[in-house]
């Protein structure tokens, strides 16, 4: 994916020196889910990030030299397709990019590689509370009507 600017804003894949922008931000995503991770876990989270033999990838949203917003979006296999599906699995974005089109940027960079790398669909999931990024996921894609089910070990 190639940098794309829109207004001042520039959307771009992670680099290496972008630890310290990405950590504030992955942290306000736990939080804003009420969820905390071990310090190895997020160290693991981002070499996977960074390490191009793994599915996993990241875009930051940058703005003014700050990143003010990420996600994260993993490709896999389906028995559907012969193409894998893109999973964006987490998006979030600071309060000082809200309601400036930098969420819509950010699903929309992901759209762009996920169809450039030949894959079928992206999806996602969100907690049904969750009323203020429904309203923008329901302009940028349609929901499944599944509901998910798991067991945590």
């Amino acid at each position: 994916m190639a940098e794309q600017q829109q207004g001042d804003l520039v959307i771009r894949p992670f680099t290496s020196g972008d630890r310290q922008g990405w950590d504030p931000l992955w942290q306000g995503y736990l939080t804003f889910y009420k969820a905390s991770l071990p310090p190895e876990a997020t160290d693991t989270t981002w070499a996977r990030l960074l390490d191009p033999a793994e599915p996993m990838h990241g875009i930051a949203a940058v703005l003014d030299g700050e990143i003010v917003g990420i996600v994260h979006y993993i490709y896999h296999r389906s028995t559907w397709t012969p193409g894998n599906y893109c999973y964006l699995q987490d998006l979030f974005t600071s309060e000082k990019a809200r309601n400036r089109g930098v969420g819509r940027a950010l699903i929309e960079a992901v759209y762009e590689k996920a169809k450039a790398d030949g894959a079928s669909r992206v999806y996602w999931l969100t907690h049904e509370t969750n009323e203020t990024a429904k309203v923008l996921y329901d302009k940028v894609a349609s929901r499944s009507g599944f509901i998910q089910y798991r067991k945590v070990f």
